[in-house]
């Protein structure tokens, strides 16, 4: 059951009497609003590292999808930078413009045009990636090995069932 309260963050409502005005979940204890919670921090402190070098999480995410799957489509970046394919084709004409990545001009084939980082875009992708790795050694700095370990297993374990949830919907 979800309630009306809960929508924003999708969780599952833990107050099934919900006739008596009930307020949903108890965020205490509602791991998904922990994990929304910790997305949320892990965001800004990556935008805080990120913004002197004028970048934006999704500009930094977009080249490091580049920099492992060179000659991603824009409907590829989109799907794993977590945006809209129009947001990522305003980011990639923005790229194109300071010389961050190359597009070719026609499309080898259909109407994708494959992206790829140019030496400048790799330059700035070593400077971020610093940057972004500083903040998940401070997100981790107080787990252990085998915690970090643990932490990894469950959150895949999580996103899988979700989307084994999804696909059978």
């Amino acid at each position: 059951m979800v309630c009306v309260s809960c929508l924003t963050c999708m969780n599952v409502c833990q107050n099934t009497d919900m006739s008596q005005g009930g307020v949903g979940i108890d965020l205490e204890t509602s791991l998904g609003y922990l994990l929304k919670e910790a997305s949320s921090a892990l965001r800004q402190a990556m935008e805080a590292v990120l913004r002197p070098l004028e970048m934006t999480v999704t500009h930094y995410s977009c080249l490091e999808l580049l920099a492992q799957r060179p000659g991603l489509s824009n409907s590829e970046l989109a799907r794993g930078a977590f945006v809209t394919r129009q947001s990522m084709n305003v980011l990639l004409q923005s790229l194109e413009r300071g010389g961050d990545v190359s597009r070719s001009a026609e499309p080898p084939v259909g109407k994708v045009r494959p992206t790829r980082l140019t030496p400048q875009g790799r330059r700035s992708l070593a400077k971020a990636t610093a940057a972004v790795r500083s903040v998940e050694v401070r997100m981790l700095g107080g787990m252990t090995p085998a915690d970090q370990s643990a932490a990894f297993t469950i959150l895949q374990s999580m996103i899988h069932s979700l989307r084994n949830e999804n696909e059978s919907a």
